[in-house]
């Protein structure tokens, strides 16, 4: 009878997630955001409010989906998906479908714990072997990387001011939890003023 595999831990230094979302947003001021639901998007306000930031409330799984429409239906400007492995599990399907499109200024930023921390931090599939950058890759998105250096977010942020895509990092932070900061959950307000930086009308 097969038995499950062993939970693995990374022995290596991990990147404390805060301070890295914060140095990337803030050598990427022109970078449409695209967050997913939870940690990521405490993340991402923590980090300084803006309108070009969409916070995406529940829907788990649909970051990079929202991410691709966004990137197709605005070529000039970067768009930057920053999200969790646990949402990114959920909504693997969608890195075929960036591999299919090729939009050169999509950015997908997965922040990996190996845990889904919004549910009880129980450990996720990467942290039993699953590999998202190798899946990225295999689905065509060829700048495709892990992240263990806090270091590389100077490297990252020049590769998504480039546009030069669609690229894929998996960055591989530590399981603390910084303390909450909660951007509005009014999903029709953060809508509207996401559309009016676009010069688009509230519908």
């Amino acid at each position: 009878m097969a038995t499950a595999p062993e939970i693995t831990t990374n022995p290596q230094p991990r990147v404390s997630r805060r301070p890295f979302v914060a140095r990337l947003l803030e050598l990427v001021p022109e970078a449409l955001v695209v967050t997913g639901l939870g940690a990521p998007s405490y993340d991402v306000f923590a980090a300084g409010d803006r309108d070009e930031n969409f916070y995406l409330w529940g829907a788990m799984g649909g970051a990079v989906s929202v991410g691709l429409g966004l990137a197709l239906a605005q070529p000039e400007r970067s768009v930057l998906v920053i999200t969790g492995d646990g949402e990114m599990l959920m909504g693997i399907g969608s890195l075929a479908t960036v591999g299919v499109q090729q939009p050169a200024n999509l950015s997908i930023v997965v922040l990996d714990n190996g845990h889904y921390g919004e549910t009880g931090m129980q450990p996720s599939h990467t942290s039993q072997g699953v590999d998202l950058a190798g899946i990225a890759r295999a689905s065509g998105i060829a700048d495709s990387s892990k992240i263990l250096d806090p270091a590389e977010v100077g490297r990252l942020a020049a590769r998504v001011a480039a546009r030069s895509g669609p690229l894929f990092a998996q960055v591989l932070i530590d399981t603390d939890e910084p303390p909450r900061a909660l951007p509005s959950r009014d999903g029709v307000h953060v809508k509207n003023r996401f559309r009016a930086a676009l010069g688009l009308e509230p519908f």
